[in-house]
């Protein structure tokens, strides 16, 4: 088993339920005043102390009268939510930000609250009654928490069984953990190029109200200060993408502190964080959470180091050497034997698969409810619905929707919007309406120069040819003894694949030349001339070789092309 850099525990939140009645809360309550509005005490957890201290603030919580709705008395005055703060006691050199803070609420069924406005509101509770504690925390590990709570309600004279067992309701709504590199080595994280900017280009959704990408390299006091804060994120299909096994959304992020360039390059601060966060805000189905069991949280520490190692990989920074790492308070810059997987980020092919796509469906050819759904998806920065679609073009709504459906590999739909499948295929689909805006102008011009000849006394065949030559060709000149024609620039999979599509345009020529009745001679004496464009990719897949664009400039005799056809 290989050595790997080990990562750190940064930020935690999450919301603790507790059921089986009030009992807790008025402990809680009992604790409080018995310390005069404030309980302090120490605790131990393996080799860390820390100070807990237990205190009281006012209440929104709307009072329930002699007994709340499920029948329980209730003989306190005046309702107060608690805070357990728990700290760890540490050095003078430490950074003093290991420890996490516990807000403690009862809850019962129609339990309301009141705003500031005075008006009242009706929470939804999970259970008939119990407690809710919100945890904040950083530097500890995930699985720690439970524990940390449990003793720190003991140290202050309150029953810890009381939070022996959270609800199924529990849940996590953000964890990180990261790594601290060297500033020499994090450039290519965030790089334009970089495991970031790409993640976000491919993977991420095109509508504007769900991108999660940002990119800042100047801080809040417009300082310029390289890789500051870039951070992309993905709903879980996204990364599923990426890490088939993997079912939980993440962010990653490459952030350095405010003031790090005043920084000596000898303090840790100096040197960015690069981190793997999740957050139960990128759910993509907004039914789903993740859970505080033992289990789900060892799924979301090893899901959050094995794709944080995947990205500073695919960055081409050693993940089994200390060197490119700077240890600080609590990220100590060591190399640790268990068992992690850092894998290959597959954005290469994924690049390739979407533009397969988006050219499968172009050539294919796409209906005019098609077209009109991707020129407003690539012109539309707002929310765009289907009905938004079917006015826009003028269509009725049931085109729209099978117009969709016949292009879900390029679009998706959810909540009543519609978008893009990514940046990327967003990119491609843009230029390939442009293209299309394009090709329609010219046959707008062909149309134009083939009314213009039926004008000088042209049949409709001879106007069919110049129609022809206008939107096919680069140059077509049609002389006495002969005729040129530059078929201008033809990119296609190879050189050969470009020669078929330039003899499959000199078919539909000499179609309708023949038809035009103009001379045999004058076609087969003439000339053609085209410039291919094709990318050379390794003959052997292994090979780390980057596909080549390349150039021809091909020239040949009409006549010899022909025999070819």
């Amino acid at each position: 088993m290989t050595e790997l850099i080990e990562t750190a525990p940064h930020e935690f939140n999450a919301q603790y339920n507790f059921d089986g009645g009030l009992m807790p809360y008025f402990a809680v309550d009992q604790a409080v005043k018995a310390g005069g509005g404030k309980q302090k005490s120490r605790i131990e957890s393996g080799d860390s102390q820390y100070t807990v201290t237990l205190y009281y603030q006012d209440s929104n919580i709307v009072h329930p009268g002699e007994q709340t709705p499920t029948g329980t008395p209730f003989k306190l005055e005046e309702i107060r939510e608690f805070r357990i703060a728990v700290e760890a006691v540490e050095g003078a050199d430490m950074a003093g930000q290991k420890g996490f803070n516990a807000h403690i609420r009862p809850r019962w069924k129609q339990i309301k609250v009141e705003d500031k406005y005075g008006d009242e509101r009706t929470l939804q509770i999970p259970f008939e009654e119990g407690l809710n504690v919100k945890i904040q925390g950083s530097n500890i590990e995930f699985q720690q928490y439970h524990d940390l709570l449990k003793r720190a309600v003991e140290s202050v004279d309150i029953n810890s069984d009381y939070f022996d067992s959270p609800h199924d309701s529990s849940v996590v709504t953000q964890a990180e953990r990261y790594v601290r590199v060297h500033e020499d080595y994090s450039g290519p994280i965030h790089a334009r190029d970089g495991p970031l900017a790409r993640l976000g280009h491919l993977l991420e959704d095109d509508r504007a109200g769900r991108r999660e990408i940002e990119q800042a390299d100047s801080s809040e006091d417009g300082k310029k200060v390289p890789g500051y804060r870039h951070q992309v994120g993905l709903d879980e299909q996204r990364v599923q993408e990426i890490f088939p096994n993997h079912s939980l959304p993440k962010r990653w992020k490459h952030y350095r502190t405010r003031e790090s360039h005043n920084l000596d390059s000898s303090n840790p601060l100096k040197h960015p964080k690069v981190g793997a966060i999740y957050y139960g805000s990128l759910w993509r189905d907004r039914r789903e959470n993740h859970g505080v069991t033992s289990d789900e949280l060892a799924q979301l520490t090893e899901e959050l180091e094995d794709s944080l190692l995947s990205v500073v990989y695919d960055a081409g920074i050693d993940v089994t050497s200390t060197a490119p790492y700077v240890s600080d308070d609590y990220f100590k810059a060591e190399t640790t034997e268990r068992s992690r997987q850092v894998v290959n980020l597959p954005l290469e092919e994924l690049r390739t698969t979407q533009e397969s796509v988006v050219m499968k469906h172009v050539s294919d050819g796409l209906s005019p409810v098609q077209w009109e759904s991707l020129e407003t998806l690539v012109t539309d920065g707002g929310e765009v619905s289907p009905e938004d679609i079917a006015e826009n073009g003028g269509f009725h709504q049931d085109s729209v929707y099978r117009a969709l459906d016949q292009m879900d590999e390029l679009v998706q739909r959810e909540y009543g919007s519609v978008s893009l499948r990514s940046t990327h295929v967003g990119e491609l689909v843009h230029d390939a309406v442009r293209q299309a805006k394009e090709r329609t102008r010219e046959a707008v011009e062909a149309g134009a120069k083939a009314l213009e000849a039926a004008e000088r006394g042209l049949d409709e065949q001879t106007s069919a040819l110049v129609a022809w030559a206008s939107q096919h060709t680069e140059h077509f000149n049609e002389r006495d003894d002969s005729v040129r024609i530059d078929f201008g620039e033809i990119k296609g999979d190879s050189e050969s694949d470009c020669r078929r599509q330039m003899r499959k345009l000199l078919r539909q020529g000499k179609e309708v030349w023949d038809k035009a009745r103009k001379d045999e001679i004058a076609w087969r004496l003439g000339k053609i001339r085209a410039q291919f464009e094709w990318e050379e990719k390794p003959e052997l897949k292994s090979s780390n070789r980057d596909s080549v664009t390349k150039k021809r400039r091909f020239s040949n005799d009409t006549w010899r092309e022909m025999q070819l056809l």
